[in-house]
């Protein structure tokens, strides 16, 4: 059984959208099984339905507004750097209004139940094994994975947006008496859950690079020191799922191929830029041609 899995990394999510299109398109495979997280989440309904080209309207022109209801950013460029200040605004009003994060995602999950259809979730169960997404069960302090076979079709699309809900800057979910955040709090990339539910053969996409050793750029505010500080925390929750998830392909046999980015493509993974992300798609499917064509060593690899 073939399954893809999809790590988070939210804008970044447009680079595996293009490994995916060339794995699917150019090399024809065909996957019974789909796994991810948080941006992950969001990509695979739809490779799991073959819609490449809506994806990639979706993902090129995904932007702030189509995410947050209540933003707790403002987008700034300098020097052709692009980079997030706090809105003190939204964020005292979250403050008065008592909330426990910055900002809100109802946005985000409105446009999930809008770009995936009923018609695709029951397609879907027709046609494929399973479609995974994962989260973080904060009350129980536990991961979970929510296979689309057992929830309805409103209560699936609650699971993808829970998935990808990035706390304290998103919103904070509560089902079923339980508080759930974004999975990548306790999985970044669910290579080893695939395994245990009999995959034989997985295509890995890891939005981030396979070398993480770089000088990082420190936030100069509170919040973008909070986000530097959590990408350093999840760079090491992947690097723990990646080692159990290579050791678990080896002793079940498992046939493991990993997709790293070549580059580091961003230092804030909350900056929906449609340029950049046009661009990252495009890296994804050239990289993964050359990968496929010459075995190609990522660290060789220079995107023109």
């Amino acid at each position: 059984m073939k399954a893809l899995v999809v790590s988070g990394g939210g804008s970044k999510g447009a680079f595996a959208g293009g490994v995916a299109q060339y794995l699917m398109e150019e090399e024809g495979k065909s996957y019974d099984m789909f796994l991810g997280t948080s941006t992950g989440s969001l990509l695979i309904p739809h490779l799991a339905v073959n819609n490449i080209p809506k994806l990639y309207n979706i993902f090129t022109n995904v932007n702030q507004k189509t995410i947050f209801s209540i933003n707790p950013f403002i987008q700034r460029k300098k020097d052709n750097r692009e980079y997030v200040t706090i809105n003190y605004f939204n964020s005292v009003l979250q403050f008065i209004k008592r909330k426990r994060t910055f900002g809100e995602s109802m946005a985000l999950r409105k446009n999930i139940f809008k770009n995936f259809t009923k018609e695709e979730y029951n397609l879907i169960i027709a046609t494929k094994e399973d479609v995974v997404v994962t989260v973080s069960n904060l009350s129980k302090n536990s991961v979970e994975y929510k296979s689309i076979k057992a929830f309805s079709y409103e209560e699936f699309c609650d699971w993808i947006w829970i998935s990808c809900n990035y706390i304290p800057f998103m919103s904070l979910a509560t089902r079923n008496g339980f508080e759930y955040a974004d999975g990548g709090f306790g999985c970044v990339i669910p290579i080893r859950e695939a395994i245990l539910r009999g995959a034989t053969e997985i295509d890995a996409i890891v939005l981030e690079r396979e070398n993480l050793e770089y000088n990082k750029v420190l936030g100069k505010n509170p919040f973008s020191l909070l986000l530097s500080l959590f990408g350093h925390l999840l760079d090491q929750v992947e690097k723990s799922d990646i080692a159990m998830g290579k050791l678990a392909a080896v002793n079940k046999e498992v046939n493991l191929n990993l997709y790293y980015t070549p580059t580091k493509l961003t230092e804030n993974s909350l900056i929906f830029n449609k340029r950049l992300m046009v661009d990252w798609w495009q890296q994804g499917f050239e990289y993964a041609k050359l990968k496929n064509k010459s075995g190609l060593d990522m660290n060789e690899w220079k995107y023109k």
